[in-house]
């Protein structure tokens, strides 16, 4: 297996090197020469040749950089940083033998070669990669090549490489290599760098001959069952929002590994020699020099923004790194838009290369599956008009899809019916007769047939869509999906492309409808069962996001795709008509539930004179749960699902009938049950308590809600203390309540956020009370920064702490969250357009405020504030992070109890959140108008003292 890599190395270097040199090597000997001379003795001082050593190393390393930037691919930076390296090591090498430890006469046990493993090793170098190295000797290291190789790895070392080394014999390698496939694999890509060429030439002859002959299934399954495990740790998937382009799936370690296969098994030094070998085409091996290119490029250009090695493609850089790769905004989609969907094609073309040289390696070994891999011995039958090969479906004969191009949808088909893998073959044969898919196709009835049975089939219809999406089907026939196949959408919030997404959501709906996700979904687990749209259910789901990225509301356009493809795949006028009103309306639930107080009638109203019926309601529901989950691992949490199920239960109350009777009703109700809790108590006194609360607090909660305070109150008045605060930690809705007890006062809520800030605790929702006693009491339900519950003992005694100290005015929430308020340089690389939108049509008694911007510690606080400056009361809060993103929905009234409808004092509202808004490095001298809220701008000395005003309630 004697390595022609050096020769493909040294071509490439003929071309990478003409024009401005990057290492003069005869040159640097001349220098070295001068240095022996002007020292007199025939090892000069170290310093004075590790000075020129940086110094050539610093130049070069500037000369890749500059033809990089200049225009050079990935490809001829990583091979001209391998070069560069080469000749530095081959001068140390030179100097070491003939100055520093000269052998008159060396024996052939001081024989010594350097040979490049790993990345190196394939002549591909990274500009902050590791450089790998082994010290090859004949027998056993002696103390002369022992003084060599430290003199070498010491130079190296001090020149700033980061250098990764063994030093062994020819029979360690060998006993290393048959027992450790780490080992064999850097082996195997090995390459000559400097020394006895003997050597090596003799390591590449046993290699060959002891350790891969007659071990080539055995390297084959440990290499695919190493990529399998490598995927799971990253995820399983290659359109994640943020991947990690050097091992995700389909990244760069996707084509190495196809790579060291190819090498192990055919014998070949180059990929483009396997277009000779017949494993790949012509159209395919181009496909693979693309994708590789691609990456390199990738790779060195996020190297060299980073300054570090750095493999994966953050949020925070994506934006830069399109710009360098030459991305710009373009036809309505953004400049990172455009890379991050050139990436994930990149790494679905790796995908479809690794199941067609997994089809190549079977047609020639004729090995069975295991999991990702091949024995010998196979079986061959017919299913359906399918061969059955090694336990796999397949296509007869090449022809046959020419003949009927249907078969490439009948064929998932059939492999989903009977639960069985799809043979590469059959896959690299779809993958090359995709054209056949065409306008005939997508309107033939038996095709549309078959694909609804698969989109709705109880059997497992996420990896039939996942496979078809992968061989390019499902984009060629439902072409408006293949709009969105690799669309990415640039937010934190996000954590899959569309495509991925979708199908993410079938496979968690059909979970849901099997009973296998009772626990995180009770109640669409239940309510799924008395669909009876299931149909339009799951193309709704599949069609949600169809029209992402298109421009303007995607609900809306996608809806008249719905409208189109619905009779198209043969469903009724009545089923489509469904479909297209749940893609219009997919978000409303979601919205409603996290953006209105559900306790205010008119938010259930509204709501219902939308929806209109049980069945939407339902459809709602399940499609809300799969929808939120599949956006990201950390979307979806009990909180969520608690509102969802809140919302969903009382618009089904109003449905049936059951909010019929009037609010007075209700509240006599509720204070009949508190008063048959509260029956221990003196009369007085109940009936003192039940008189304190709103209409709109006996509303709002559960009996057992109505008694906690009740008790909480009574304590509180007993004991003459000014503030009462009490923690409950709710675990099934993953939140903690916090519920403030004391004298109503002007900023109180702003100053309670201010202090929850501090404390590291998040809102979701606020419920603001002022009782008939002059006393405030406020319910906040808050989390940790990760979406969790708040409930460690030191945390939740700190929180309490906080809120004493910042009504007192020993806590200045401003000094405490300056140095917090610094974005990440993940936060800055996303622009959220402050926006603040107020309403007075959502509620019956109250003006609701919308706030859209960019999250930031303490925003919560500064938007309170400036409520309180404008002597507004909030009577709820909703408090929403979607990424980067948050939405803040405030129900206020004026100091009279009243909406706020005059448009001046709207549009002095809107300033003033605007400003809230803004980061406060950029926020200007804004004050508000003379007159506005308290008549004064309270923004310097809100929080100054606990006596200052409540004008946040």
């Amino acid at each position: 297996m004697r390595s022609s890599l050096n020769r493909h190395i040294w071509e490439d270097m003929i071309e990478i090197t003409a024009g401005r040199e990057i290492i003069d090597r005869g040159a640097l000997v001349r220098r070295l020469d001068a240095i022996v001379a002007r020292s007199g003795r025939s090892e000069p001082p170290r310093g004075n040749l590790l000075e020129l050593f940086k110094e050539t190393l610093t130049r070069g390393r500037e000369e890749v950089r500059r033809r990089f930037d200049a225009g050079a691919s990935g490809a001829e930076t990583v091979r001209a940083n391998a070069f560069l390296v080469d000749q530095l090591i081959r001068l140390i090498y030179d100097f070491a033998f003939e100055r520093a430890y000269p052998l008159a006469n060396p024996t052939a046990g001081e024989r010594l070669a350097v040979v490049a493993v790993g990345g190196y090793g394939r002549g591909e170098l990274a500009p902050h990669s590791d450089v790998d190295l082994l010290f090859l000797f004949s027998y056993k290291q002696t103390p002369h090549t022992e003084q060599v190789v430290e003199y070498i790895l010491y130079m190296l070392w001090d020149l700033g490489l980061k250098v990764g080394h063994a030093a062994r014999s020819i029979d360690d390698c060998i006993r290393l290599a048959k027992a450790d496939h780490t080992v064999r694999t850097g082996i195997l890509e090995a390459r000559y760098v400097w020394g006895d060429h003997r050597l090596y030439a003799e390591l590449e002859r046993r290699f060959a001959a002891e350790v891969v002959d007659g071990t080539d299934i055995e390297f084959v399954e440990a290499k695919l069952t190493e990529r399998d495990q490598r995927h799971r740790r990253m995820g399983d998937s290659r359109y994640v929002i943020e991947p990690h382009i050097k091992d995700g799936k389909g990244g760069l370690r996707d084509l190495h590994t196809l790579f060291w296969i190819a090498k192990y098994l055919y014998r070949v030094d180059d990929v483009r020699e396997l277009v000779e070998r017949g494993v790949l085409t012509r159209s395919e091996f181009a496909k693979f020099a693309k994708a590789q290119n691609f990456l390199w490029t990738l790779r060195c250009t996020l190297h060299y923004l980073a300054g570090r090695p750095e493999d994966r493609l953050t949020l925070d850089v994506q934006a830069e790194i399109g710009s360098r790769m030459g991305y710009t905004d373009h036809a309505g989609t953004s400049g990172v838009e455009r890379f991050m969907k050139h990436y994930f094609l990149v790494a679905k073309d790796v995908g479809d290369l690794t199941r067609i040289f997994c089809a190549a390696l079977e047609a020639e070994h004729k090995r069975k599956p295991r999991s990702s891999l091949l024995r010998f011995g196979w079986i061959r039958r017919e299913i359906d008009g399918f061969a059955l090969d090694g336990g796999r479906l397949t296509v007869a004969s090449e022809g046959a899809l020419a003949r009927d191009p249907i078969m490439m949808i009948r064929l998932f088909h059939t492999a989903q019916e009977h639960a069985l893998d799809v043979h590469p073959r059959a896959l690299r044969l779809i993958t090359r007769n995709l054209k056949l898919i065409d306008a005939g196709i997508r309107e033939d009835p038996e095709a549309n047939r078959l694909f609804l049975e698969i989109l709705t089939s109880p059997k497992d219809p996420e990896t039939a869509l996942r496979r078809m999406n992968e061989a390019g089907v499902l984009g060629r026939f439902l072409p408006d999906f293949g709009r969105v196949v690799a669309q990415m959408q640039y937010d934190m919030y996000h954590a899959y492309t569309v495509d991925e997404h979708s199908i993410f959501a079938i496979g968690i709906l059909s979970r849901i409808e099997k009973g296998l996700m009772k626990d995180d979904h009770p109640l669409a687990s239940e309510v799924v069962h008395k669909l009876l749209s299931r149909r339009a259910l799951y193309l709704a789901v599949l069609l949600h996001d169809i029209a992402k990225g298109r421009g303007g509301d995607h609900s809306e356009i996608g809806a008249r795709i719905a409208d189109r493809l619905g009779p198209r795949l043969g469903l009724p006028a009545e089923e489509t008509e469904q479909v297209s009103w749940l893609v219009r309306h997919h978000l409303i639930l979601s919205d409603t539930a996290l953006k209105r107080d559900v306790h205010d009638p008119k938010t259930v109203s509204d709501f219902v004179a939308v929806v209109q019926s049980p069945e939407r309601l339902r459809l709602l529901l399940v499609l809300t749960a799969a929808d939120m989950r599949a956006t990201g691992p950390h979307v979806w949490n009990a909180w969520k699902a608690a509102l969802l199920s809140e919302l969903y239960l009382r618009a089904e109350e109003v449905m049936l009938g059951g909010l019929a009777v009037t609010d007075a009703a209700r509240v006599e109700k509720a204070k009949a049950a508190v008063g048959v809790a509260l029956a221990d108590w003196g009369e007085d006194e109940r009936a003192a308590h039940l008189a304190r609360g709103p209409v709109s607090y006996w509303l709002s909660a559960d009996t057992a809600t109505h008694v906690r305070h009740a008790h909480l109150v009574r304590a509180a008045e007993e004991s003459k203390t000014p503030l009462a605060v009490d923690t409950r930690v709710d675990r099934s809705r993953a939140v903690t309540e916090v519920t403030v007890y004391t004298a109503d006062r002007p900023g109180l809520f702003s100053r309670i956020a201010g202090a929850m800030a501090v404390s590291g605790a998040s809102i979701v929702d606020a419920r603001i009370f002022n009782l008939a006693n002059g006393k405030a009491l406020d319910s906040f339900w808050v989390q940790d920064a990760e979406g969790g519950v708040f409930d460690r003992p030191d945390r939740l005694a700190r929180l309490e702490a906080a809120i004493e100290e910042s009504l007192e005015g020993r806590l200045e929430p401003d000094v405490e969250l300056a140095d917090r308020r610094v974005l990440s340089r993940r936060l800055r690389a996303f622009e959220v357009p402050p926006r603040v939108l107020i309403d007075n049509k959502a509620s019956a008694e109250h003006t609701v405020i919308e706030v859209n911007g960019r999250d930031r510690p303490g925003l919560l606080y500064d938007m309170t504030r400036a409520v309180a400056d404008l002597g507004l009361q909030i009577s709820s809060a909703k408090i929403s992070t979607y990424g980067e993103r948050v939405v803040d929905v405030f129900y206020v009234r004026d100091a009279f109890g009243l909406k706020i409808e005059h448009q001046d004092k709207v549009e002095q509202v809107r300033e003033r959140l605007l400003a809230a808004l803004a980061e406060p490095e950029d926020r200007t001298a804004a004050r508000p108008r003379p007159g506005a809220g308290a008549g004064r701008d309270r923004r310097r000395t809100a929080g100054r003292s606990a006596g200052s005003v409540r004008a946040a309630q």
